[in-house]
């Protein structure tokens, strides 16, 4: 959060004289006359460097200090709100901000970056809209990890859609030489791979119980034979393939907070699923990625 403050507090020193406010979807990026959705290349550069090293933080972090949300929410959180309201006030900014975005930047129908902010656009709309809805129970979420929530969505809802229009390099999403090559088309396989593991993997987990039962269970299905966190393993392997379709500094950047994020919680479920059911229960499954962690 220091280094945020730092990168925002130094660049309205340097626009201090343009005296412009900034929207919530502009919050991090210059105004341009001569582009309608644009950040300055500089800013844009800090900030992925700003939010690369916060990652490495964050990763260490989590590792001793357990999110307090779902199976570890713990009243030392403070105050909390339904779960369902939490996911949606979380979510819902990636979705407003990128469709701002790919609206201010002038996104045309038969171009890459249509495809890129469809896709983008297709798993925060079930992020924000749909799964909230499909939860079962009465779990609540803290404020705190809401509040976190919401802003890195919308920093890093900021740099996707500025990467793909102001800070993308001139021909770089050309339609008649983009999707010639064999990477593009990799990356659209391995998001929707991974879209496809994530929606399954939260149905199993939301159909473990019947409905008055309060116990807990070890999910058995789908990737959940392999990796205990088989959501968790769906969400990183759909972000590596938009960061592969899109070639996005930014989208890599998402990716790397995407493991960040996950990976050490997956690594705490792991521990608390050894703990509730045994190891031998446990198995040879991994904690996040299949046969390697």
């Amino acid at each position: 959060m220091m280094i945020f403050s730092n990168v925002i507090h130094n660049y309205w020193l340097i626009n201090k004289k343009k005296a412009e406010f900034f929207s919530p979807v502009q919050i991090f990026s210059l105004s341009s006359r001569s582009k309608p959705y644009a950040m300055n290349d500089e800013t844009y550069r800090l900030l992925l460097y700003g939010m690369s090293v916060l990652a490495v933080v964050v990763f260490v972090s989590l590792y001793f200090v357990k999110a307090g949300y779902g199976m570890f929410r713990t009243r030392s959180w403070g105050w909390s709100v339904p779960n369902k309201v939490g996911w949606v006030c979380m979510e819902a900014p990636a979705f407003l901000v990128m469709g701002i975005g790919a609206w201010k930047g002038g996104v045309s129908l038969y171009t890459p970056q249509a495809v890129f902010v469809g896709l983008f656009l297709l798993h925060y709309f079930q992020r924000s809209f749909v799964f909230p809805l499909l939860m079962k129970g009465k779990s609540r979420m803290p404020l705190a990890i809401m509040a976190m929530g919401i802003l890195f969505n919308v920093i890093n809802a900021t740099l996707l859609a500025a990467s793909l229009f102001s800070c993308a390099l001139p021909g770089k999403y050309e339609p008649a030489t983009y999707w010639s090559h064999p990477l593009p088309w990799l990356g659209i396989f391995l998001f929707a791979i991974g879209m496809a593991i994530n929606w399954h993997a939260d149905h199993v987990i939301r159909n473990l119980r019947k409905p008055g039962d309060t116990r807990h269970y070890l999910p058995e299905k789908g990737f959940y034979r392999y990796v205990t966190s088989a959501n968790y393993f769906g969400e990183l392997v759909e972000w590596t393939g938009f960061a592969l379709l899109t070639a996005s500094p930014a989208a890599w950047v998402f990716v790397w907070w995407t493991a960040a994020n996950l990976v050490p919680r997956a690594d705490a479920i792991y521990k608390r699923y050894c703990e509730e059911f045994g190891r031998q229960a446990v198995g040879n499954r991994k904690r996040i990625i299949p046969y390697i962690y």
